[in-house]
C-alpha cells in the first residue's frame, strides 16, 4: 500500500521531517479482477512538515537506535530517554530515502526523515550527516502503528480502512475513533490475491514477501 507524502530539505540544519500518515492507495474489487496499485508501505503521507534539531555535542549519530527524540507540534529534538522531554523511541534508522530503503517495522508509529546538515552539526567534521530516516515507536500509548490504530506508515494485519473513491483507501481506527468510520479490516495477508478467502471483498496493498491484505465488510 503506498502512502503518499513529500519531504522538503531544510538548510543548514539538521531536521527531521515527519511523514505523517494520510491518504494510501490500495485497490478494491469484489471478483479479483481489479488491477492494483501500491508499494512497500515504508513511507508516509502529505502534512504539516515539523524539524528536528540536534544539540550541539550530544550522541555520536543523530537519533540513533534507541536514542529518543522529543515530541511537538512545530519541533523535533534528540533528547536522553531518561527525559521527561521523551516521547518516540528510534526502533529502526536507516540511510538513504524512504522510497529506496527497507520498510520500517510494522509497529512504527511514524517516520522521521534525516535531512542533510550543516558543517557545525556533523558527526565526523565532513561538512554533513547523512541523509536517512528513522522509524519511531512512540514511548506511551495510544500507538497508531498498532493494528487496528488507524495509523503509522504501513498498513498491517488487523488494520481498518475507508474508500476515498478511485480504487483508494485510507486507513482509519477500528474502534470508530479515527474521524472516519472502519469499512474494512485487513485480516489476512498472502502473497496473491487467489489466495485470499472468498469472503474478501477488498485487496489492498501492503508490500513485502505478503504483498496482498485480503479486507472483508466491518
Amino acid at each position: 500500500m503506498r502512502a503518499s507524502g513529500l519531504c522538503r530539505r531544510s538548510v543548514a540544519a539538521v531536521c527531521a521531517l515527519v511523514l505523517a500518515v494520510g491518504a494510501l492507495t490500495g485497490c478494491q474489487g469484489w471478483s479479483g479482477k481489479d488491477s492494483a496499485d501500491g508499494a512497500d508501505g515504508a513511507g508516509g503521507a502529505g502534512g504539516a512538515t515539523t524539524t528536528a534539531t540536534r544539540p550541539s555535542g550530544y550522541g555520536s549519530v543523530f537519533l540513533a537506535v534507541d536514542e529518543c527524540s522529543s515530541f511537538g507540534t512545530t519541533s523535533f529534538t534528540e533528547v536522553p530517554c531518561t527525559s521527561e522531554r521523551a516521547a518516540a523511541r528510534v526502533i529502526a534508522r536507516y540511510d538513504g530515502k524512504v522510497a529506496d530503503g527497507p520498510s520500517c517495522p510494522a509497529t512504527t508509529d511514524f517516520v522521521l526523515h534525516i535531512s542533510q546538515a550543516a558543517p557545525a552539526s556533523d558527526e565526523d567534521g565532513d561538512g554533513a550527516v547523512p541523509q536517512g530516516y528513522a522509524c519511531m515507536r512512540k514511548l506511551e500509548p495510544p500507538h497508531p502503528g498498532d493494528p487496528g490504530g488507524g495509523g503509522g506508515p504501513r498498513t498491517i494485519v488487523g488494520d481498518c480502512v475507508y474508500s476515498v473513491g478511485r480504487g483508494q483507501v485510507r486507513e482509519t481506527a477500528c474502534d470508530g475513533k479515527g474521524g472516519k468510520p472502519p469499512e474494512y479490516k485487513v485480516t489476512s495477508a498472502v502473497t496473491a490475491r487467489s489466495r485470499c478467502p472468498s469472503s474478501t471483498a477488498l485487496y489492498v496493498e501492503l508490500g513485502g514477501s505478503m504483498p496482498v491484505g485480503c479486507a472483508r465488510p466491518v
